[in-house]
């Protein structure tokens, strides 16, 4: 983008629209220019609104987080995927609840909010807690930059808090009276220790008649019902030119002369200062203090010296000097050796005695100690520094008529061509290929064959620009390609629809009245029991499959089911008994299980009371504003009619 903007500012054309520019800003104001046209948010829930770009920092987030876990979604994957109508769906019901909340009138004091969310941020890793390092006071403007890193704002982000602290004392009130009936626990106990026995016999695959090898004909149709599954999705080659501060970094040799002018500038603030720990008590009076100062001087302990004045002692932990809020106690406390007690203290806010308990000592920079950050923090910035250069050089040589690759040549960038990739950015094997941003997919599955993308800006001093070598369209692949593996795994299906065949006639017997011992020989199988399934212990029971435990608390007593065995192929079962559990544990399980049913009643009528907030409220959101938000083309994507079915889009070229 920055590219782009570099190569239209040469043109002659940017100066008059420069120029038109300053007319707009003088006739209607710079906040005019850039409003966001009014009714334009992707939620509106009463007097709340979201805006694109709050949805759009929600969505980042949420991205992060997935890539945290190893997987990356694009706009358009999570559109795919309805991700998005997910994400809309759940803060349109949560603007709702809140603007409830609010209309009732809970609402958590300034003073709260404040004590919440620095317990929030000091619960964040060492090197992102926005507190002065040395005085350990609250940062604002660490704080704010925090919020920035992850594409927040103050406000937005104590509106947020606001939101949660009165939701949560809401709710917690409701908890503390929402109680389940009785009856709630003690059917859930009765279903939970429900036992059951079953008894089944796996149908033998030499007892139904072997598949024989499909024609070509048969194959043809099989591909063609599992057409979703065979299509080979598009695919392209790119051509890939890198310019990256971490692939130049290794080759920057760093001045000794610019290490120790970094170092000699910070100085100050690479070392760390005094502190020290102490014990204070406040006295009533001077006569007081100087009472405390003899009895802390022989020994006594400090809580017992203060409980004798009504007082607390306040412990002061590692603080350095200027961390102290009154200047005389912190003189007295830096005059003092370890393990002594001063004389009374007259200070701004009262009369005090201290005991000093520790010291510790001042620590000075060192630049044998502050050489590796330093020289590997004016590494990075040189590295990305000629990474810059290299983009120039690109551009100058691309805007001058030479191709992709000849212009990275010039510039001495990095270009690489890839195997046929997907839009995901996976190779025909599945394995991701590396160095390609969601970004540089996205511009090059948007490009004609031969064409070339602008610079795409990654993170910092990582740049990428992508032509487009081949486009292999999206089909299926031919017969021949795939025979082998299709004619296996039609004779596998085949031989299953066979199986599932038998297995259904066999049941049949069994429901008409012969024993299940009488069928399973006639199959030449053996009956294999399980007794006291519950759906406590089911998961002792998992190596029966899922279908058939689920076949086995769905079935009656006595009735004869089919279900697929976890290795392949088919069971006939049949349930032989149904027993009630203990009387004595079923009451256990009652009364133990109240609360974990209290909390699944309360559970329920929140998501009730957050629906009944949107219907009352008379939400509205707009998901085309929330996919534009995010990027995606909203253009390509069918049209959503008020049913909510989908009508294709048949632009005029198609028409033609």
């Amino acid at each position: 983008m920055l590219a782009g903007f570099r190569s239209f500012a040469k043109s002659p054309f940017a100066v008059v629209l420069f120029a038109l520019l300053i007319v707009s800003f003088a006739v209607f104001g710079i906040s005019d220019v850039f409003r966001h046209p009014p009714g334009k948010w992707v939620i509106s829930a009463g007097s709340r609104t979201m805006s694109a770009q709050e949805f759009k920092s929600r969505f980042e987030n949420f991205r992060k987080q997935q890539q945290a876990q190893g997987q990356t979604i694009t706009p358009d994957q999570a559109v795919e995927h309805g991700i998005d109508r997910q994400m809309l769906t759940q803060l349109s019901l949560q603007e709702s609840m809140a603007e409830l909340i609010r209309k009732i009138g809970v609402r958590a004091s300034d003073k709260m909010v404040f004590k919440i969310l620095q317990e929030q941020m000091a619960s964040l890793p060492a090197g992102q807690r926005p507190f002065d390092p040395i005085t350990g006071k609250f940062d604002r403007k660490m704080y704010e930059a925090l919020l920035a890193q992850n594409q927040l704002t103050p406000a937005t982000f104590e509106a947020g808090v606001h939101d949660d602290i009165a939701r949560n004392q809401m709710f917690s009130a409701f908890a503390a009276s929402v109680q389940a009936p009785r009856i709630y626990s003690a059917l859930q106990a009765t279903y939970g220790l429900e036992s059951r026995d079953l008894a089944a016999f796996a149908i033998n695959p030499a007892s139904v008649p072997q598949p024989k090898p499909p024609t070509d004909a048969q194959l043809q149709a099989f591909m063609k019902e599992n057409a979703a599954q065979l299509t080979r999705p598009e695919t392209r080659v790119l051509s890939v030119a890198r310019f990256s501060a971490k692939a130049l970094e290794p080759s920057i040799t760093v001045p000794q002369a610019d290490i120790q002018k970094t170092f000699d500038f910070r100085k100050d603030t690479l070392g760390s200062a005094e502190t020290r720990s102490f014990v204070q008590i406040v006295a009533p009076d001077a006569k007081a203090a100087a009472t405390i100062s003899q009895r802390l001087a022989k020994g006594e302990q400090p809580a017992a010296v203060a409980a004798a004045f009504g007082k607390q002692p306040v412990v002061i932990d590692a603080k350095p000097k200027s961390a102290l809020p009154d200047r005389k106690v912190a003189d007295a406390v830096f005059a003092l050796a370890a393990g002594q007690v001063s004389a009374p203290i007259n200070g701004d806010l009262g009369v005090s005695v201290v005991k000093l308990t520790k010291i510790t000592p001042a620590v000075a920079a060192s630049l044998e100690a502050a050489r590796p950050a330093i020289e590997a923090e004016l590494r990075a910035k040189a590295a990305q520094a000629k990474a810059y250069e290299q983009t120039q050089a690109y551009q100058d040589a691309h805007d001058a008529g030479a191709n992709l690759v000849d212009a990275a040549t010039k510039a001495n960038a990095l270009v690489l061509t890839t195997a046929p990739i997907s839009a995901q950015g996976v190779d025909e094997t599945g394995r991701p290929v590396p160095g390609l941003t969601p970004e540089a997919l996205k511009a090059a599955f948007e490009l004609p064959s031969g064409g070339e993308s602008d610079l795409i800006e990654g993170e910092k001093g990582e740049y990428f620009a992508v032509r487009v070598e081949k486009i292999i369209p999206s089909a299926m692949p031919p017969l021949a390609e795939i025979k082998p593996l299709l004619t296996q795994q039609w004779m596998i299906k085949t031989l299953l629809e066979g199986m599932k065949t038998k297995a259904d006639e066999l049941a049949a017997r069994v429901k008409k009245g012969e024993s299940l011992e009488a069928v399973a020989a006639s199959a030449g199988s053996k009956i294999q029991r399980v007794p006291n399934i519950t759906r406590q212990n089911a998961r002792q029971f998992q190596r029966l499959g899922r279908d058939l435990l689920i076949g086995t608390f769905g079935a009656k007593p006595g009735e004869a089911f089919v279900a697929r065995a976890p290795q392949g192929g088919y069971v006939v079962a049949k349930i032989e008994a149904v027993r009630p559990g203990a009387l004595a544990q079923t009451a256990q399980l009652t009364v133990l299980g109240r609360d974990a049913a209290s909390q699944g009643l309360m559970r329920d009528m929140a998501q009730a009371a957050q629906a009944d907030a949107k219907v009352q409220l008379k939400t509205k959101s707009n998901l085309t504003l929330a996919r534009e938000a995010i990027g995606v083309d909203v253009s390509a994507l069918p049209k959503e009619g008020e049913d909510g079915k989908t009508t294709t889009k048949v632009t005029k070229e198609k028409a033609q």
